[in-house]
């Protein structure tokens, strides 16, 4: 197997390198009131070809928080790839993407939808770089109508 080579894609996860504090509010049962939320999140290389991020934070619960994300790109696939896995939640996320736009990743995937239990749902994420220092996720839910409902916006600072 030959070593697989830096496409500019992989140029563009650069972006994302380095230490970051973010924020972010969603809504907590049982009343879903939004809440704050804040914490860190550090991002480094894995070779020339994946990201991999850490972020320490607070869950909606109180309790300590933490969480990671692979991406890459896959050349055969033609698309962005990854995942994510967090202490607050069981399921192991599998994302598939491209870019929307130089600034717009849109990252798919499939997971537990909260609006029917034991049930899935679509998702899509959206990275969106607005500078150098600062950066935006969101995470968006299709319901069984076909509509999309934003779940959480997360505001990334870099550190200083």
């Amino acid at each position: 197997m030959m070593p697989s080579k830096p496409e500019p894609q992989h140029e563009w996860l650069k972006q994302l390198l380095g230490n970051w504090t973010y924020e972010f509010e969603c809504p907590v049962p049982p009343d879903q009131k939004m809440t704050k939320f804040t914490g860190t999140e550090s991002v480094r290389m894995i070779g020339d070809l994946w990201i991999q991020t850490e972020m320490h934070g607070t869950g909606p619960d109180g309790t300590p928080s933490v969480s990671q994300m692979t991406l890459g790109y896959d050349p055969a696939k033609q698309k962005f790839v990854g995942t994510w896995v967090g202490s607050m939640m069981s399921n192991l996320w599998d994302y598939e993407g491209f870019l929307e736009s130089d600034r717009i990743l849109k990252l798919d995937t499939v997971g537990p939808s909260f609006d029917v239990p034991g049930s899935t749902a679509n998702y899509q994420e959206t990275l969106e770089i607005q500078s150098a220092d600062v950066r935006l996720f969101s995470s968006a839910m299709q319901k069984a109508d076909g509509s999309w409902m934003t779940l959480m916006t997360m505001k990334y600072v870099r550190a200083k």
